[in-house]
């Protein structure tokens, strides 16, 4: 068993925020398995190990479908969080079988590939849109203008969320992600829980109208989904909404910014993506590997499992390191290096298994017509000041990105 303490891996660190890649390579060289006390985690950095358990059922996103939180060892959330956790903890992503296979299997007869490909017209008609607002003005955030808006309307239009209604939703995403940092504070966990209280809300006020009225939208869908008899709760449909919302653009928004950063900073690359728009299907698959935008993701171990000659016991809590795996030279040849025409990128950012992103298709379309988008109407698109990293380690993103065009 290898020990974090005295390396540079420290998810608080403003250096290790600004370039977590190096303390990964420590971490790989280090051994399978760490063990990180600041966290009360076992950390798993490489690929071949990330990629297992992942698919591994003796481990899950949640114990509570097997045992309550005293057999499994653990304290109950505070009573306070508990809108927080009602909302989390009804979404398929928090669920193992059969509650997640049930949940999943209705959710994809709304959220199908004919849905998703019907969404393309107006994906890149709204990226060609909010480009060419960037262009008029000749800069601006990058981040506010074109990356954040575009998932958030697309997946508020698939939703069915009316324009007017759509203010709050980025904050409440934000606030309500706040919970997957490691450590949350009890300020960010007090905004957790009232974004939690609004988005539950509003969205049952949401479901109550479609029940009335459906229409084409995806929370008609959700209403409509049933197999076998079975259908969704009104929470299960509150939580999925609310999932869908936040994994459909968080991923996105970051994504988005964080492969422009790169692609800034390596001008060899991005002439070559300016001279041939062919390579934008596998650029955007190794700007997700080269800076992923989720960077971690817990299991909970529900039987005793061994890696490497070490015992995780049941109770523990595993790290999986997205950004380490997606760096793993046993898999990734030179991974330091920004290659846009990677051929063989096996990249686990969209994660594997049973919870493998259901919005991972949609992801793609959107960041393929953002990226089109900037490539034919800001052809001479610079960066205009170096941004600031969010103080996240989970979500890894920027405050912004000031460019210029012309």
């Amino acid at each position: 068993m290898a020990d974090a303490g005295d390396l540079a891996f420290d998810p608080w660190d403003p250096a290790f925020l600004a370039d977590p890649y190096p303390a990964y390579a420590e971490l790989r060289a280090r051994g399978r398995v760490i063990r990180y006390e600041a966290t009360d985690q076992w950390l798993v950095p490489r690929h071949a190990d990330v990629s297992a358990l992942l698919r591994d059922r003796r481990l899950g996103r949640s114990y509570q479908h097997r045992f309550s939180h005293e057999e499994f060892g653990r304290s109950a959330p505070p009573a306070e969080h508990e809108p927080f956790h009602t909302l989390n903890d009804h979404g398929m992503l928090d669920l193992e079988p059969p509650d997640h296979t049930r949940i999943r299997r209705l959710v994809s007869k709304a959220f199908t590939p004919r849905t998703v490909e019907r969404l393309k017209p107006y994906v890149r008609e709204l990226a060609s849109e909010l480009v060419a607002g960037l262009v008029r003005r000749g800069g601006g955030d990058l981040l506010r203008e074109v990356a954040e808006p575009l998932p958030v309307a697309v997946i508020a239009e698939m939703l069915g969320i009316p324009e007017a209604d759509r203010g709050p939703l980025r904050p409440w995403s934000a606030d309500i992600c706040g919970m997957y940092e490691l450590n949350p504070s009890e300020e960010t966990a007090a905004r957790a829980v009232r974004a939690s209280v609004e988005f539950s809300e509003y969205l049952r006020e949401l479901i109550a109208e479609r029940r009335e009225k459906p229409g084409e939208d995806l929370i008609s869908g959700l209403i409509a989904a049933h197999d076998e008899g079975e259908r969704l709760t009104e929470q299960e449909m509150i939580s999925t909404a609310v999932l869908l919302l936040n994994a459909g653009h968080e991923a996105t928004v970051n994504a988005t910014v964080n492969g422009w950063y790169a692609l800034f900073r390596d001008p060899g690359q991005l002439a070559a993506l300016r001279a041939d728009h062919a390579l934008i299907p596998s650029a955007i698959e190794e700007l997700m590997r080269y800076d992923t935008p989720l960077q971690l993701f817990e299991r909970w171990v529900l039987e005793d499992i061994e890696i490497d000659g070490t015992t995780i016991p049941r109770g523990a809590e595993i790290a999986l390191l997205f950004g380490a795996a997606n760096h793993d030279p046993e898999v990734f040849a030179d991974p330091g290096r920004l290659d846009l025409a990677r051929a063989d990128n096996p990249h686990i950012s969209f994660s594997a298994g049973i919870h493998y992103c259901i919005g991972a298709p949609l992801a793609r379309i959107e960041l393929a017509a953002s990226m089109r988008a900037l490539l034919v109407q800001a052809p001479t698109l610079t960066l205009a000041a170096r941004p600031e990293r969010k103080p996240n380690f989970v979500i890894r993103g920027l405050e912004e990105l000031s460019v210029t065009v012309g």
